[in-house]
């Protein structure tokens, strides 16, 4: 199999979002619909501050992957809240009448990435999805090292993420093997518990 990383577009988005919903079958974004996680993806190519990519199997010509984030995840999240308020709430809708205590979680999920680091600018990767077909193949390194490479060029002093802390082996070590590292664990008023995760490009020279 051999990859294409392109920059994320309109046109991919319905590839992401089954990619997504493939990827992540029990999780909380991908419970409130296709037409949430469009809304969420398509947030990436409106920004400025939205950095997104999507990886393609040169043979198939198929979406196998997508990654995305934010330079200045302070201003984006507050411009999503401000300007696509409503657009969330309808893409929701559907979520929300199966199961209306999901309001308060809804908005957490998307406007709130726990608290930033304390130090330098950095910014966040908020998403990463895999193909389950074509995992352990690399392209995840391949989302990364791209994603991670843009972000240092638009000025950033590094980056991070959060994930969960536990019964997430390969995915703490997927982090860790390439060069991120714990920075604080936390818990969430779900009761999940959350490692946050930094990738310095300080460091990374130093060392």
């Amino acid at each position: 199999m051999t990859i294409t990383i392109d920059k994320i577009a309109v046109e991919h988005l319905s590839q992401v979002v089954s990619v997504h919903m493939r990827a992540f079958p029990e999780f909380f974004l991908t419970f409130l619909g296709p037409k949430f996680l469009k809304e969420f993806y398509k947030s990436f190519t409106r920004d400025p501050s939205g950095i997104g990519f999507v990886a393609i199997d040169n043979e198939t010509g198929q979406l196998v992957g997508a990654i995305a984030g934010s330079v200045e995840p302070a201003g984006y999240f507050k411009r999503l809240l401000i300007h696509r308020f409503w657009a969330f709430c309808f893409a929701s809708l559907w979520a929300v009448l199966r199961k209306p205590t999901v309001i308060k979680r809804l908005f957490r999920a998307v406007f709130y990435r726990g608290q930033a680091p304390v130090g330098p600018k950095r910014a966040l990767l908020s998403s990463i999805a895999v193909s389950p077909d074509c995992q352990k193949r690399g392209i995840g390194k391949l989302l990364v090292n791209k994603w991670v490479e843009e972000i240092k060029n638009r000025g950033a002093a590094g980056c991070f993420l959060t994930t969960d802390a536990i019964d997430n082996d390969s995915v703490n070590n997927f982090y860790k093997d390439l060069g991120w590292t714990v920075e604080s664990t936390y818990e969430t008023p779900e009761g999940r518990k959350m490692n946050r995760y930094i990738y310095d490009f300080a460091n990374q020279e130093e060392s």
